[in-house]
């Protein structure tokens, strides 16, 4: 029998036949034959859930074990099986991703970091990028993608540590449905509807719904309430001409954590007056720094010794509520058996409000009083954008050489309107026991002054696998971006606004890729990318903004050089990598005096990954792996001194005592292992552990969280076809840790033990 030709799509995109392709293969069968171009989309053959073999953008050319990257696949059956509802929760299983924590410039919500780098900037769903800050949640999401090194080839400016990719559940042909409904400790409620319903041969309707509730475990008073729907209709499916259109809407209404203080809240050096030390309100002092002799009484820089319950907000003052709401059209169109042009838009509107308590604020009383000041942070952003992309797609012949394609185009227009709160109204909080129903008698108002940004980008990308010969491809990719943000000041009230910013860049971005496969199932490749991000790529909501001491500097640029190895092994049942790296960002932004921002410093990271996922035996399944990142601030500017707004004191900034310090939020190990084993017919038994050694929170490594061991147990139990229970217990052990570390004031306190039972029913 005659081999069938694989076809470029994969499963992900098309997990369907054709009706006509299949008909035309159930004809040939029945006479016999085979043909060599069969009309058949690729078929993942994977036997394992854990194990997935393509990832799901369009721009990825060859399958993952032709791929020279580091790219991770979580699964839809490993955010089930976790009960991972939240982002964090879901990116615990690959290791080599941490959070940094937000607070009002720097806003709270999803920050991933990848190796070193902030990521949030570089989340994508269906391949659109997703601006704004987010706390996105897992009902509508079906598989994650996790690409590592520098990725601005593939994702545009700001993917310097890597990006993200969320695949969303689309509707299909097939009727099936899915209800969800979960009990557990700390008032936990969570219940999910998944429905898919065929209207005729070529179209369908799914829609999928949320709601869920309860108390953060371990954590006094911090309670969250969601609620989320994503409708997809889809029209033409297994015919030329396909159409997508998708409606999303998510909200919350959280109690904001700021978690607890660190315990070295004191300055490392004296202030000096304006007038001593030859100073004026212009000219920094001419003495040298001298040491506060009241930073003797600081702790070792990490969290504070008090109980884990501890909260320091305000339940009569504090609130976080965010909105977001998404509409998304995507066409495909088959223009022969080769070529596939598609297009998708999507129109996003989200909010970001809230006001939250910091709990202290670097205040010097943590260790020299009883009490701590309740600094009200807050942040209402409304962010409105539009993405479009386009691509062609397809393969051709050069000789004896095979080329598979992606060229697209891609443009963004993002405009944010930020304009915070005033608070009015003091509240302290007791150190060793606070009350979060502390009277509060103050007010809340919309600060006067804020800033509408816009942002416009384009790209034009180009990716190429070449199949030299059975055991050499050659992977190629290319793109050029066009970044504008315009940042306009305005005040509410008639006082004169701030200067207005504008920044321009443009970048080239590329990534080169050897593969050579020694066997059908596996291969050994290097791969060399580069990585550029402009100023602003945050576009106002994040932790890169546009501001007056950086509108003018070039894109920081990135690179990063691999050497990998990946194996499909046991029958294609389970996948290893494994992969070590450098990765260096040659210009990165210092600041050179207090009102001078260069591109002339260094950063460095350099290590290993490695991955496995699917299955050891047809009952055992595996997934996790290890990462090992050695960060390096090799080049951080000069020490300054910087003047007060009131122009009363002189500040000495010690930039440069954080040469050779380790990267904020960037652990040196961390390890996941999720597995499950099928110890009866009915009856599945598995658990997670993971681990993060200490992580910085600041450049000066003065600031920190303490590494953590953490495991997880869970039992499925199928009662029968059509009805299954699954427990599950986090944080089995009850551990106290921590898994995010601001740069100054606080740490994030994580969830402590809780246990959740959830009924899956299917109809």
């Amino acid at each position: 029998m005659a081999h069938i030709k694989r076809r470029k799509h994969s499963a992900s995109r098309y997990p369907l036949f054709k009706p006509a392709a299949a008909a035309t293969l159930l004809a040939m069968a029945s006479h016999g034959v085979m043909a060599e171009d069969a009309m058949l989309p690729e078929v993942n053959v994977s036997s394992s859930a854990y194990k997935v073999d393509s990832a799901a953008s369009s721009k990825y050319t060859a399958p993952l074990v032709d791929t020279p990257k580091t790219v991770t696949v979580i699964p839809e059956e490993i955010i089930r099986e976790t009960n991972a509802s939240s982002l964090k929760e879901a990116l615990r299983t690959t290791p080599g991703i941490t959070f940094a924590m937000g607070e009002g410039g720097a806003p709270e919500g999803d920050n991933p970091v990848i190796r070193g780098f902030n990521a949030q900037s570089s989340t994508f769903i269906d391949g659109l990028r997703d601006p704004s800050s987010q706390s996105r949640n897992m009902f509508a999401v079906e598989q994650i993608d996790v690409t590592k090194g520098a990725d601005s080839a593939f994702s545009g400016g700001g993917a310097v540590g890597g990006s993200i990719n969320l695949t969303t559940k689309n509707a299909k042909l097939g009727n099936f449905g899915e209800a969800s409904f979960g009990l557990g400790t700390d008032s936990y409620l969570r219940g999910t509807v998944d429905l898919n319903r065929q209207l005729n041969d070529t179209s369908a309707v799914r829609l999928n719904l949320l709601k869920e509730k309860g108390d953060v475990p371990g954590r006094n008073s911090v309670d969250y309430d969601h609620l989320g729907a994503n409708v997809s209709a889809a029209f033409g499916l297994g015919t030329p001409t396909r159409v997508n259109a998708g409606l999303y809407h998510y909200e919350t209404d959280d109690m904001p954590d700021y978690g607890i203080p660190y315990s070295n809240p004191i300055a490392k050096y004296s202030t000096v007056a304006v007038g001593a030390g030859g100073s004026t309100a212009t000219t920094p002092p001419t003495v040298a720094p001298t040491l506060n002799p009241a930073a003797s009484a600081n702790g070792n820089g990490g969290p504070l010794n008090v109980n884990r319950n501890n909260f320091y907000g305000l339940t009569g003052r504090d609130f976080r509520k965010t909105n977001v709401d998404s509409g998304t059209l995507k066409i495909e169109h088959d223009l022969d058996e080769k070529w596939t042009f598609r297009n998708a838009t999507r129109y996003t509107k989200s909010l970001n409000d809230y006001v939250a308590s910091n709990p202290g604020d670097s205040n010097a009383s943590i260790v020299t009083g009883t009490t701590l000041p309740r600094s009200a942070k807050t942040r209402h952003s409304l962010t409105n954008a539009w993405v479009n992309d386009t691509q062609l797609s397809g393969e051709f012949l050069t000789g004896s050489v095979k080329h598979n394609v992606t060229l697209g185009v891609e443009l963004t227009h993002t405009e944010t309107d930020s304009r915070g709160y005033t608070v009015t109204g003091t509240s302290n909080a007791s150190i060793t026991n606070p009350n979060p129903n502390d009277p509060w008698t103050g007010t809340i108002t919309r600060a006067t002054s804020g800033a509408k940004t816009t942002t416009n980008t384009s790209g034009i990308y180009a990716f190429d696998t070449l199949t030299l010969n059975k055991q050499w491809l050659l992977n190629l990719g290319l793109r050029y971006d066009t970044f504008r943000t315009f940042g306009d000041n305005y005040t509410t009230n008639g006082a004169a606004a701030a200067a207005d910013l504008v920044s321009n860049s443009s970048f080239t971005s590329y990534q080169t890729g050897i593969v050579y496969k020694p066997l059908d199932n596996g291969s050994i490749y290097l791969n060399y990318a580069t990585a550029a991000n402009p100023s602003g790529a945050t576009m106002s909501d994040g932790s890169d903004n546009l501001a007056t001491t950086n509108k003018d500097l070039e894109p920081e640029k990135v690179k990063n050089i691999e050497l990998g190895t990946k194996w499909n092994l046991l029958n294609n049942k389970l996948t290893l990598t494994g992969a070590i790296f450098n990765l260096t960002k040659t210009n990165a932004k210092v600041n050179l005096d207090a009102n001078t921002v260069s591109t002339v410093g260094e950063q460095k990271t350099k290590g290993i990954d490695l991955g496995f996922a699917g299955s050891l035996t047809d009952k055992w399944q595996v997934f996790g792996g290890y990462t090992y990142l050695d960060s390096i601030l090799a080049k951080t500017g000069p020490s300054y001194w910087s003047v007060n707004s009131t122009a009363t004191t002189w500040t000495y900034n010690a930039n440069g005592e954080t040469q050779g310090k380790q990267f904020p939020n960037t652990p040196k190990h961390s390890f996941s292992l999720w597995s499950t084993y099928k110890v009866m017919p009915d009856l599945t038994l598995g658990g997670g552990a993971y681990y993060v050694s200490k992580v910085y929170g600041n450049t000066a490594n003065t600031k920190w969280v303490p590494e953590y061991w953490r495991f997880d147990a869970m039992a499925t139990y199928q009662v029968d076809k059509k009805l299954s229970l699954r427990l599950n217990i986090q944080n089995l052990f009850d551990k106290t840790y921590y898994d995010r570390a601001y740069t100054t004031h606080m740490v994030s306190v994580a969830p402590a033990r809780q246990v959740t039972l959830t009924a899956n029913y299917k109809f």
